[in-house]
């Protein structure tokens, strides 16, 4: 089965904590209301960090799949991953918050990368194409693809009271 296909499992929902104090509130959010803002967003913002830790945040453009999120970028992010797979993706809304944790995975296989190709496309109108294992698209943009699987992902409503962690896997 393909990666980008390999559906995450329903995450174990909890409350955060708020500097050490456990957050208080009426309710917790739904997966599926993150899960939603992921797959709806047009931007994303992207953090990673490299061999001088110096921090790298920047822009793109991705898709949420199954598997989780995928993206494509030409930044110091790929020196960085190559580095370290921790990687940062957040909304852009600070009313409707969606933070995810991860690791970053490079994908290489082919059938993967054209699928990105054309759910970017759909999504973007962004016309993309295999070139030795990278997605580019016309002006030489593109890159290296990725798919960040979550850790945790973290989202709170415009309220803050609403505070909610998902977390994935073991742990």
């Amino acid at each position: 089965m393909s990666e980008l296909l390999t559906p995450l499992p329903r995450p174990r929902t909890s409350r955060p904590s708020r500097g050490g104090v456990r957050a208080t509130g009426a309710h917790l959010l739904d997966w599926d209301w993150a899960r939603y803002r992921l797959e709806d967003a047009r931007n994303y913002w992207i953090a990673t960090a490299g061999a001088g830790r110096r921090p790298h945040t920047r822009p793109v453009w991705g898709v949420w799949l199954p598997a989780g999120f995928c993206f494509v970028t030409g930044s110091a992010a790929v020196r960085n991953l190559a580095v370290s797979r921790e990687i940062s993706v957040h909304l852009e809304s600070g009313d409707e918050v969606v933070i995810v944790e991860g690791e970053a995975a490079l994908v290489t296989a082919q059938l993967d990368l054209l699928r990105l190709a054309e759910a970017l496309r759909e999504k973007y109108r962004w016309p993309l194409h295999l070139a030795d294992g990278r997605l580019a698209g016309e002006g030489g943009q593109g890159g290296p693809a990725y798919l960040v699987r979550p850790r945790v992902v973290f989202g709170w409503a415009r309220d803050g009271e609403s505070m909610t962690r998902w977390r994935f896997g073991a742990g």
